[in-house]
């Protein structure tokens, strides 16, 4: 994806909000509400159409935590998460972070190659969290999504983010 064509606007309002692609991510509209009331929710357009979201949420004044992630299902796999990961990526940076949290299912099979091609490194597992957190089993590529891997990426030791 061509990130020039990629206009990121954060969502101010919560009646904005596109709890459908947020949903694509996370099922739990419970869970959802939670981050969206503490976090800033970015939605990011080509073409004045929004193809994709993200959630930035503050765990520490270094440390920024992107809550949820998600691109529309007719846009995957054309680079548009890639893109998206890094203006979350430039957001944090300018606004001082220096270390980004992100994590997802054990089962996330894509998520998981993403996020290490994009430099994050797994800090963590937290066992049971899906368990714990969702009322409903989540099953992705026939497997349980039972445990949250939690993947850290240090934003200011590396050579600048860039958008080409």
């Amino acid at each position: 994806m061509d990130d020039s064509k990629l206009y990121i606007e954060e969502i101010k309002e919560t009646k904005d909000i596109p709890f459908d692609l947020l949903e694509l991510a996370d099922p739990s509209r419970p869970q959802i509400n939670k981050y969206v009331k503490t976090g800033k929710c970015y939605i990011g357009k080509v073409n004045a159409k929004i193809k994709g979201v993200f959630v930035l949420h503050e765990i520490s004044s270094t440390n920024i935590e992107v809550k949820n992630i998600a691109v529309r299902e007719s846009e995957q796999g054309k680079g548009l998460g890639k893109a998206l990961l890094r203006h979350a990526q430039i957001i944090s940076l300018e606004l001082g972070y220096k270390t980004m949290t992100i994590g997802t299912g054990n089962s996330s099979i894509g998520q998981l190659a993403l996020y290490q091609k994009m430099g994050f490194e797994i800090a963590r597992i937290d066992k049971n969290f899906f368990l714990r957190n969702y009322r409903e089993p989540i099953f992705e590529h026939g497997i349980q999504c039972k445990h949250m891997i939690v993947l850290e990426k240090r934003l200011d030791d590396e050579k600048p983010i860039t958008l080409t």
